[in-house]
């Protein structure tokens, strides 16, 4: 793997890339989509073909790090395929995140194609409310497939919580027993606004991570590590479990100084920040120049010189960018 040559203008290297395969999900939890949704038609999409190949050149250009990402990424055809041939990059992180819903039936392959660690989306552990918050999920399906990615043999499965005020927050202790009992880590996460939703006020359902933090104090002693997940987490331990706690605070502890990321959403605009709308279109080039490696990696390193210094969540609700999170991958 050759030295990144991604850097921006502050000085950051870029060596880990989100890739989204699908917008579309078989959940629509209330802080990522609105209940009605209208999803992307097929020629406005990157095949698995035109993914892999976006793949393959950021991991020329030093990329250490894939995440895909959806929507939910196990709803998209063919997306073992696609895990077998990046899975055969050499990268040093290879890893989903996903609701959990279809790792019943697919997680060993998953595993066996070479991907590495697995993101699990849980925000509640009551079915009824579960039901609510992902409006079509089913937390027993979540649960099976959570025991299978562990059947499976994952180098490391996380858990991710978001955090809401008035719906889940009371739920924080019993999630934290849960991970333990599992094995498992976990990250609570405050809420992001991105895409305007109407089923709650984003502003008064704000639990900030500092508020977590304080819930889990009650039960543990947390003490902050300075582990490195590659991304945003910010990590503490308890003494008596191997689980740890993770934190991703976009309001009130913004991780821009040490970004090292960019997303690439399925139809093909690289996003330079997940804040902000810099970005550059590449579909167009990837179906005018089919195949030019050289072309596309030429506009992926001239992207660089686009990436903000940092983003300006508010904490009030307001909503600055108008894409839905489903658009985005996380």
């Amino acid at each position: 793997m050759s030295q990144s040559v991604l850097t921006d203008r502050f000085g950051r290297t870029v060596n880990y890339v989100r890739l989204s395969v699908t917008d579309r999900c078989d959940f629509r939890c209330v802080y990522c989509m609105a209940e009605e949704m209208t999803f992307l038609p097929r020629a406005k999409i990157m095949s698995l073909e035109e993914i892999a190949q976006v793949a393959r050149n950021f991991v020329s250009l030093g990329t250490q790090k894939i995440r895909l990402t959806g929507g939910e990424p196990l709803v998209r055809k063919g997306v073992v395929d696609l895990v077998r041939e990046i899975g055969s990059y050499g990268l040093r992180d290879f890893a989903m995140t996903t609701n959990g819903s279809q790792l019943p039936a697919l997680a060993e392959d998953l595993r066996k194609g070479g991907l590495d660690r697995l993101n699990i989306s849980l925000d509640s552990l009551d079915a009824e409310k579960f039901s609510t918050i992902t409006r079509t999920g089913k937390l027993s399906q979540v649960l099976d497939g959570i025991d299978a990615a562990k059947e499976a043999g994952f180098k490391r499965i996380k858990l991710n919580t978001v955090v809401m005020k008035g719906r889940n927050e009371e739920e924080i202790p019993e999630l934290v027993e849960f991970a333990r009992g599992k094995g498992l880590d976990i990250t609570f996460i405050e809420e992001m606004p991105l895409g305007e939703i109407s089923e709650h006020d984003r502003g008064l359902a704000l639990c900030t991570s500092e508020e977590v933090r304080a819930i889990i104090a009650r039960h543990h002693e947390l003490e902050l590590t300075d582990d490195d997940s590659g991304g945003p987490s910010r990590y503490y331990r308890m003494q008596d479990s191997a689980s740890r706690i993770g934190f991703i605070s976009p309001h009130s502890h913004n991780f821009c100084s040490t970004c090292n990321r960019v997303r690439v959403t399925v139809e093909g605009r690289l996003l330079l920040c997940l804040g902000n709308e810099h970005s550059v279109d590449l579909l167009p080039l990837l179906r005018e120049h089919p195949g030019d490696d050289e072309r596309l990696r030429e506009a992926i390193i001239a992207a660089m010189d686009l990436k903000p210094e940092r983003h300006h969540f508010s904490s009030d609700g307001e909503v600055e960018i108008l894409r839905f999170m489903n658009m985005t991958g996380g």
